[in-house]
């Protein structure tokens, strides 16, 4: 078993990336606003936060590899060929045996989020692989249950969202609707053919009824159990009902069984807007009443959108740890973010703690390297909404929901801060004044022609990833 553990450790950690873009989720192009006041209003707290933080962790981390689907017999997915895949899923779930994440710090998270000037988290409760983040009743397959379980802080979803509420977080818990691991959804009698439920739901009724009782009731645990919860936040797409596969659930290229995966998302989530007033449910891909916002994945859409929506996108090339993975730069967050904020959204970035429990060394540099910015030019980012005319070659504007001010987030490339910066949209009236938020100095401006042009200090860091403007326009 040991050369398994070494040829897929390998094998898998090099598919991780070209994993991930087999199995994106593109937002739906419906959108439902939520009628219920509450959930608006949270939905509007949700949308000036613009900049959270999602955590994938659980027994993938052990061997560093991509989350849950290296056990999913689909075409895409590689596996080491001298390998029975019963052996791999067993090798798979017997992870769980050596799990075992003794320098867990989930403050040590907590304070690189916030350093980097998040505001709002979305941490995986339980991921496809059925292996659940907290003390669940429904399941012996948790952390709560294996190496973990002496440990004062087993319930580790409990601590995790302690850590961040302190920070002054809104938390959101994410929770896989397929469940790889249980009975009621791959059923030991049949092959696992794909990602979806092994066996004909209209023939085994009560087999399905069976899964969505256990569904409602972990979901039920998380909701009444773990504190204030903003969002719950429902990954797995396929498990949805029949009559909501469209063009784009097709276009996925995955297997649509013929039968209804329907789970009673009306009943769920009476249950946790009752426990949790207002709650945000953000049924992915799934549109309608409960895809509250929506979730465009790896990727910005091309244009600005009216409706609510994030880009849940990864630091490095995985959601969870993978060793040596590659992260982005700050330079290249910091544009992004810019870019998701202007077109109306708001940025999800997907980190990966180590299956010790520690963010590695290298994220959370990385996270304060966004920090240093955000502390300064977070002005243009949070708490603002879209501005009609939003994009001018490098500059991404956004404006104060007041609309008192606009915000003009020029993106820098490569190592030279420009002398001046000519813009041809949102242009101010006569008399208006322009802020440099890094320093907080009053610029000065001229027209020309038909753009401004202002002139910026000659003595700003060169290293500057991008200059966030405040432009206050004179009535």
């Amino acid at each position: 078993m040991k050369s398994i553990i070494v040829s897929l450790f390998v094998l898998l950690t090099a598919v991780a990336v070209r994993a991930q873009e087999n199995n994106l989720h593109a937002q739906s192009t419906i959108y439902e606003w939520p009628s219920d006041p509450l959930v608006r209003q949270k939905l509007d707290k949700w949308q000036d936060q613009k900049f959270g933080m999602i955590i994938h962790w659980g027994i993938y981390a052990v061997p560093g590899i991509i989350e849950s689907w290296s056990i999913c017999n689909e075409d895409w997915i590689s596996r080491d060929s001298t390998v029975t895949y019963e052996d791999y899923k067993k090798w798979y779930w017997d992870l769980s045996k050596q799990f075992n994440p003794v320098n867990f710090d989930p403050e040590q998270w907590a304070q690189a989020g916030k350093a980097a000037g998040m505001r709002y988290l979305v941490f995986t409760t339980k991921h496809h692989d059925g292996f659940a983040m907290f003390d669940t009743k429904e399941s012996d397959f948790s952390i709560a249950k294996g190496p973990f379980a002496t440990n004062p802080r087993a319930d580790v979803a409990k601590y995790v969202f302690d850590a961040f509420r302190k920070k002054g977080f809104m938390i959101g818990a994410y929770f896989s609707k397929p469940d790889w691991h249980s009975q009621y959804y791959w059923w030991s009698k049949y092959a696992t053919a794909d990602r979806n439920n092994n066996y004909d739901i209209r023939k085994n009724p009560w087999r399905w009824s069976m899964f969505k009782q256990y569904t409602f009731n972990q979901i039920s645990e998380l909701m009444h159990n773990y504190g204030s919860v903003d969002i719950l936040w429902l990954d797995g797409g396929w498990v949805r009902p029949l009559s909501t596969v469209n063009d784009e659930v097709r276009a996925w290229g995955a297997a649509i069984p013929a039968w209804d995966q329907d789970i009673d998302m009306t009943k769920i989530a009476d249950m946790g807007r009752k426990a949790q007033p207002g709650l945000l449910v953000v049924d992915r891909t799934v549109h309608g009443p409960y895809e509250n916002y929506q979730t465009p994945e790896q990727r910005v859409p091309e244009h600005q959108l009216a409706n609510p929506w994030e880009s849940c996108m990864t630091l490095g090339g995985a959601w969870g740890f993978v060793p040596n993975d590659q992260y982005k730069s700050a330079r290249q967050v910091i544009h992004t973010l810019a870019e998701v904020v202007a077109k109306g959204g708001s940025l999800l970035l997907g980190l990966g703690p180590q299956a010790d429990g520690k963010m590695p060394v290298e994220v959370v540099r990385r996270m304060e390297e966004i920090g240093k910015w955000t502390s300064r030019n977070g002005q243009a980012i949070y708490n603002t909404r879209i501005t009609r005319a939003y994009k001018d070659t490098n500059t991404w504007f956004t404006q104060s929901k007041d609309g008192k001010t606009v915000y003009a987030v020029y993106c820098i490339e490569g190592n030279q801060v420009p002398k001046s910066i000519t813009l041809h949209a949102n242009l101010p009236g006569k008399g208006s004044t322009i802020k440099l938020l890094e320093t907080g100095k009053t610029l000065k401006w001229k027209n020309v022609d038909n753009a401004v042009e202002i002139l910026l200090p000659q003595n700003l860091p060169s290293s500057l990833p991008a200059l966030a403007l405040a432009i206050q326009t004179k009535k």
